[in-house]
This record gives structure tokens, C-alpha cells and sequence, in this order.
């Protein structure tokens, strides 16, 4: 347990902004294509939270072009360069499943 304890704790040194389903998310994920690597943007609705420590995991859902992209995130990745919150939510709601079937996402 030692060794699990040690891991955990050398992953969860990187600083993560406070954030909670509802919240306006920009997720910059790096992204290799052959020998380069490059970030993208990757902005939506964070519908849930999940998890503690290194297990921890957040799924973000944004509407493109009349498409529904949902992307579940690991949030102690090593593709996640940053988080960062553009605006604050007014859910009162833990999961927020059901903007995937009304499409209240603007």
C-alpha cells in the first residue's frame, strides 16, 4: 500500500482549478500526430464529476455544428495541460444527464 499511496500522491501534485457539474470548462489537451504535438481546445458544459485522488474523472459536453460530443476526461491525465472555468453554472444538480437529450447546450 505503501507504493500506491506514494504514486497517488506524486500525481496529485498538479494544481487543478475548483470546479463542479454546470461550470463553463476550457480543457487543453495535448495532442501528438506523428513526430509533433500540439494543444487543443476543448470547451463545454461539465455534467459530471466523479471520483476522488488519482481515480477522479469528469465528462464535459459541448454541441458542435448540431452534434452532441461528449468527452470523459481522467483529471489527473497527462494529456491535460490546463482546465481553466470561463463561467460558473446554476445547477443545483450532481449529474446533469439530461442536456444530452434537450439540447439546452448555447
Amino acid at each position: 500500500m505503501d507504493a500506491l499511496a506514494t504514486l497517488s500522491k506524486e500525481t496529485t501534485k498538479k494544481t487543478m482549478p475548483e470546479f463542479r457539474a454546470g461550470d463553463t470548462l476550457k480543457v487543453y489537451i495535448k495532442v501528438k500526430e506523428g513526430d509533433k504535438t500540439r494543444t487543443q481546445l476543448f470547451e463545454g458544459i461539465c455534467i459530471r464529476r466523479r471520483g476522488s485522488g488519482i481515480n477522479a474523472s469528469f465528462a464535459v459536453i459541448k454541441e458542435t455544428h448540431g452534434d452532441i460530443v461528449e468527452k470523459i476526461f481522467p483529471l489527473y491525465s497527462p494529456t491535460i495541460e490546463k482546465i481553466a472555468v470561463s463561467r460558473k453554472g446554476k445547477f443545483h444538480r450532481a449529474k446533469l444527464y439530461h442536456l444530452k437529450k434537450n439540447k439546452l447546450l448555447k
